[in-house]
């Protein structure tokens, strides 16, 4: 692809969620989400393999779909109330409509079906924008909304936790996993929007941090399934001895920065009176950490067959450039002491 094709795509997808964050019209946050779906799809299908163009085509029809809904939702809202404001999306229906249409934008359970197998069909690069950058602009619509049914917030959250972690336990390709993940994760996020929406924001920015990591770290290792992380000791063995601990802190353990997340949120959901959904989350997090166990398993403790059809991955040195993935890296391992800073921040 042309540099300048390139730099004019990212600009539109920057642009697109800039608009969507700054906009409190409906017609403007939908330009913003249009524009920024559109930027992307060149991105997706620049390989021109026909995995990438069928993850293309899913992706188009299921935000268009969302897009579409958000419309329909928006005008109706109008026409009953005579308001156009994201925070006076008063009436029920479309208030409903418009939460479901979102979390289809982003990939919430039970209308996540397409982000597995979109995920699946890309490279890592546009995988990671797609997991991470693209969550943004949705999320600061559903921050925005005042009137949505709580029932109707902590019944997607649930739900998605839960189907995360099933959903990820009998993968075995990378990009599968790291979609499951975004799931469940996602699902955290949503149940504690009603009640502390400065958590979600903090669980998106370490989920941001952390999956960056997992990528990048994936993209410089070539791997695509579990069986290639076995390779992974002979390319880079200090990146391969931080890697376990990078997706332990996804799947919530202490002392690593993903523990800040998932504590503050059980604390918050006890505090509001709902040990039961508290406890279903704390037991689907043990489901998404059987099988980031997996990936540790297999890059650490394992050793490759030597008949491998992948050329072989002797310890080269590589040209990509790796002070993101360090930055990332440190980060997703050693922002758990932040934790009073984060709080101070949050509650001033």
């Amino acid at each position: 692809m042309s540099p300048y094709i390139l730099c004019t795509l990212l600009f539109s997808l920057g642009l697109g969620t800039t608009v969507t964050f700054a906009s409190s019209h409906w017609l403007l946050a939908w330009m913003g989400l249009e524009i920024n779906t559109l930027a992307i799809i060149p991105l997706m299908a620049q390989h021109h393999h026909p995995r990438a163009v069928e993850a293309t085509t899913k992706y188009f029809l299921t935000q268009a779909t969302a897009a579409a809904l958000i419309l329909f939702a928006s005008t109706t809202n109008a026409w009953i109330t005579g308001q156009w404001e994201i925070q006076q999306l008063s009436h029920p229906l479309a208030s409903t409509i418009v939460t479901l249409a979102l979390a289809l934008k982003i990939g919430l359970a039970p209308v996540h079906f397409w982000l597995p197998e979109v995920l699946q069909g890309l490279d890592l690069t546009t995988g990671l924008v797609l997991s991470t950058w693209q969550k943004l602009a949705p999320f600061a619509l559903i921050l925005q909304m005042n009137s949505t049914n709580p029932a109707l917030l902590t019944l997607l959250g649930v739900l998605s936790t839960l189907v995360g972690g099933w959903g990820g336990l009998n993968q075995t390709h990378l990009r599968k996993i790291l979609a499951y993940s975004s799931i469940a994760h996602l699902g955290w996020m949503i149940i504690i929007l009603q009640f502390a929406p400065s958590l979600t924001l903090l669980s998106l920015l370490l989920y941001i941090i952390m999956t960056s990591a997992t990528f990048l770290t994936f993209k410089l290792n070539n791997a695509t399934n579990i069986n290639t992380l076995a390779t992974s000791w002979t390319k880079a063995p200090a990146l391969t001895a931080m890697v376990p601990l990078s997706l332990l802190s996804l799947g919530g353990l202490p002392p690593l920065t993903g523990f800040m997340p998932k504590w503050l949120i059980l604390q918050e959901l006890a505090k509001q009176g709902l040990p039961i959904t508290a406890t279903i989350a704390a037991l689907s997090a043990l489901l998404s950490l059987y099988f980031y166990l997996r990936l540790c398993y297999a890059m650490t403790l394992t050793i490759s067959p030597n008949t491998l059809t992948a050329p072989a991955p002797w310890r080269l040195p590589t040209l990509q450039s790796t002070l993101m993935l360090s930055l990332f890296m440190t980060a997703a391992l050693m922002l758990l002491p932040l934790t009073p800073t984060a709080l101070a921040l949050l509650n001033p």
